[in-house]
């Protein structure tokens, strides 16, 4: 794991921001702070962290409103944020996941256990990312493939073309005694080309086909974005 990875503290109680502060800084990570939610949105904007620790009670601008925002806005909503709250209401659990948080901590709170937790969401949002670069890497090798097959159909329209002037010559009368051997030896190549060109065409078609199996078996990445946020947390 990246230890030089970056999290923004938002907490109005300074006690608590010092503390993470301290032992988050001890651990590698690069941390900032932020003590309302109005100050926050512009930490997050010049400091762009890797994950928000961010409080859900909180002067000027409530991490609820915070989280609104971030979500709302295409070039933030993809920052991991744990929601930390004095309020234990399942309901109020239930809001934060739907609003967007990775995971959602109730005070007094353990370190270790919010050190694990940053840990847990600062992987899963790793692998998230991960798959979709795998995602379009296949879908760009589709595209090729797709442009691959065109184009090979494009030559064997060409290859029938030069079959057709090959008969159209060799029905004629030629006057050279070395034009049979050169139509014969044009007939040998041509049939050469097609063969590798049937070949790859047959790869093509195998590997479009293990594709879309592939793809009948795969999670979806918004489903499985769903999967990660709401799988089930310790508290």
């Amino acid at each position: 794991m990246n230890t030089r990875r970056k999290i923004l503290v938002i907490d109005d109680e300074t006690i608590n921001a010092e503390f993470f502060d301290v032992m988050l800084s001890k651990l590698g990570f690069v941390v900032e702070r932020a003590d309302n939610g109005k100050d926050g949105l512009e930490k997050v904007k010049k400091f762009f962290p890797d994950l928000i620790l961010l409080d859900n009670i909180m002067p000027k601008m409530s991490g609820w409103e915070l989280t609104k925002i971030l979500k709302a806005d295409p070039k933030y909503r993809e920052i991991p944020i744990i929601m930390l709250s004095a309020l234990d209401d399942v309901k109020d659990k239930v809001e934060g996941f739907e609003m967007g948080v990775d995971d959602y901590i109730t005070k007094p709170f353990n370190f270790s256990e919010v050190l694990a937790r940053i840990r847990a969401v600062l992987r899963n949002r790793e692998l998230f990312a991960q798959i979709v670069a795998r995602e379009s890497r296949l879908n760009l090798a589709e595209g090729l493939s797709a442009e691959l097959k065109t184009d090979i159909a494009r030559f064997i329209e060409s290859m029938d073309d030069l079959d057709t002037a090959i008969r159209n010559i060799s029905s004629g009368s030629p006057g050279e005694k070395k034009l049979p051997g050169l139509l014969d030896n044009l007939r040998k190549k041509s049939q050469v080309v097609r063969k590798h060109i049937a070949g790859i065409d047959a790869r093509i078609e195998r590997t479009m086909v293990e594709w879309e199996n592939l793809k009948k078996n795969e999670i979806g990445l918004s489903a499985l974005e769903n999967q990660i946020r709401r799988s089930p947390q310790e508290s």
